[in-house]
């Protein structure tokens, strides 16, 4: 035990704050994130925070910068106020796809955010589903980094979805994420080999199906959907090659650009996402809670009890 239990949230996310607040029994501590009217962000703790265990709820999704600076500050605050421990609690991790370089003269920017995070205070992270298991290395403190595939395997099943279904991840960086989930349901799974036709617009072009999905009901699994291209390019292919209908299941909803247009002029019967983001409203989008989730993972943390014994790490 590292002291009382303290809960603090930003801007970003305040309904699956107060989500896991409740599942603690624990209120939101009295604290104001404003702005000042030069745009500068304010952070002021208006209660004592002196010898306690301070967890930072605050996922760091559009506007990127504006979350991670509210992040930063509040860290910072709590650090000089003397909190014994400060955990950044982040549903989403922004930055993450930027996690090496791919050309030359680029930033690496997920190992940025690590740098900045360590900086202002934080003692540990807690965050799900990352692009790239190997960001936990970016960090000389530790990260917790929950799996997603137990909770898309649940939905599946509660869905009624597992009769003559395939699981497939959209191209083949997903299909360490698809194949897990299909082991926890013990269905085939299939992969989706793309291209990408343009890096300055993102639109790729969905060229093969590596897997039998004739007859089936085809679920797509991935980590992050943005822009929907590929999720689009995926759900076209599949029907072509027999599919009979198509999910999709992600950790992260982004929804840039013109996503939830593309959506729902697709021929996609649902899209089920966490609301590690909060997801926007329409009939193709079925929200996935993981307040209940955080809020178990957060109590282990601050008991001093183990996490993967719970919720095994990737």
């Amino acid at each position: 035990m590292t002291g009382d239990l303290k809960l603090i949230a930003g801007n970003s996310n305040p309904e699956l704050a107060q989500e896991i607040s409740g599942c603690l029994g624990v209120p939101l501590c009295d604290a104001e994130v404003s702005r000042f009217p030069d745009g500068e962000i304010h952070v002021h703790i208006k209660e004592t925070v002196r010898g306690t265990d301070v967890f930072v709820i605050q996922s760091t999704s559009p506007p990127v910068n504006e979350n991670y600076m509210e992040l930063f500050l509040i860290i910072d605050a709590l650090r000089r106020a003397s909190a014994r421990r400060i955990t950044a609690v982040m549903p989403y991790y922004g930055y993450a796809r930027q996690d090496r370089k791919f050309i030359g003269r680029v930033p690496i920017s997920a190992k940025l955010m690590a740098n900045f995070l360590e900086t202002a205070g934080a003692d540990r992270v807690l965050t799900l589903d990352l692009p790239a298991g190997q960001i936990q290395g970016f960090f000389n403190i530790p990260v917790d980094n929950l799996r997603i595939d137990p909770i898309v395997a649940e939905v599946i099943e509660k869905e009624g979805l597992l009769d003559d279904t395939v699981i497939v991840a959209p191209d083949v960086g997903a299909a360490k994420r698809a194949s897990a989930v299909a082991e926890r349901l013990h269905l085939p799974y299939a992969i989706v080999e793309k291209a990408r036709v343009s890096e300055r617009t993102g639109e790729v072009e969905a060229r093969h199906v590596i897997g039998d999905v004739e007859g089936k009901r085809a679920i797509i699994v991935d980590d992050i959907i943005a822009t929907g291209g590929t999720v689009v390019a995926a759900v076209e292919l599949l029907l072509e090659s027999g599919a009979r209908e198509v999910y999709a299941a992600f950790s992260h909803g982004v929804f840039a650009d013109r996503c939830l247009e593309r959506l729902e002029n697709s021929a996609i019967e649902r899209v089920f996402v966490t609301n590690s983001i909060r997801p926007p409203q329409s009939p193709k989008i079925t929200p996935i809670s993981v307040g209940k989730l955080f809020a178990e993972i957060i109590e282990r943390i601050h008991t001093e009890k183990s996490v993967s014994e719970l919720f095994p790490h990737y």
